[in-house]
């Protein structure tokens, strides 16, 4: 197993094309390959972030064919990397709704792990109906069901997506399956992202002792929504390693070393003292 190597949180503010998206999404992996990142993360709604929530149906696919599932295979394999799809809509059981499927792919192009969306963003932001943004996306995505971590040549990774973050007790089973590396793809709203985005991914980071890679959406977007980007890399102890500060599209690479995070583990052993 590598025990360091640099990773990437890809930041974008995709649209509602997908070709475009995807041909973004490869100019940015490229650079980041390119400045020497083995494992590379996209942000969640990569490949679409469309001006309604159910223009996702439109673009689904059946799981394991399709362009965008075929885009993370190819261009793991050309730049031979670990590449994390952020979320793709993937059919589900209902016709109305898909799965936010996160796939990671080896580099061979070969998939190695999906995880889909377990907690669902159905939330009013704001103070007023008037002011504020309401957000349901139980209404056209299925929520997933299962806790998924996965060995690879880099490490232990655990998945988890955007709202996921608010909930501890997905990555303290993410840590328990053995998690050294979270990844958090994301499309975080400016309003919430400016209150808790920094908060939560450090917290997340240093309760589990894990690196936290959590590439985000950050721009305006075609539909009027804004995102906060703040795309960022935080290490077991909370030191935020990069962080993408500008919004628009970009990267914010940092190195992993295991072995240190492994001393921490032992300096600091927090995990091997609970009692709950």
């Amino acid at each position: 197993m590598t025990q360091t190597f640099t990773a990437a949180a890809v930041q974008m503010v995709s649209g509602s094309d997908v070709k475009t998206n995807l041909a973004t999404a490869g100019r940015l992996i490229g650079q980041a390959a390119q400045a020497g990142a083995r494992l590379v993360a996209l942000p969640e709604n990569f490949a679409l972030l469309g001006r309604r929530e159910q223009d996702k149906l439109a673009v689904a696919e059946p799981d394991g064919a399709g362009p965008i599932q075929d885009f993370l295979a190819d261009t793991a394999c050309r730049h031979g990397i670990h590449l994390i799809g952020g979320t793709i809509p993937l059919r589900g059981a209902d016709p109305q709704r898909v799965r936010a499927a996160c796939l990671l792919h080896g580099p061979d192009g070969q998939r190695l792990a999906r995880y889909d969306k377990i907690h669902l963003f159905d939330v009013d932001v704001g103070e007023s109906a008037a002011g504020g943004e309401r957000y349901r996306e139980s209404a056209s995505i299925e929520p997933g069901q299962t806790v998924v971590t996965v060995n690879t040549e880099l490490g232990c990774i655990g998945l988890a997506v955007c709202y996921d973050l608010r909930f501890p007790e997905l990555f303290r089973a993410l840590q328990a399956r053995g998690a050294q590396i979270l990844v958090l793809p994301s499309a975080f709203t400016e309003t919430t992202g400016a209150a808790h985005w920094h908060l939560l991914c450090r917290a997340r980071a240093v309760e589990n002792l894990c690196y936290l890679v959590a590439p985000g959406q950050g721009g305006l977007h075609d539909n009027g929504r804004r995102t906060y980007g703040h795309s960022l890399i935080a290490s077991p102890w909370g030191e935020v390693l990069a962080e993408r500060i500008e919004m628009g599209e970009g990267t914010a690479c940092a190195t992993i070393d295991l072995a240190a995070m492994e001393r921490v583990r032992e300096r600091f052993p927090a995990l091997q003292h609970r009692r709950l």
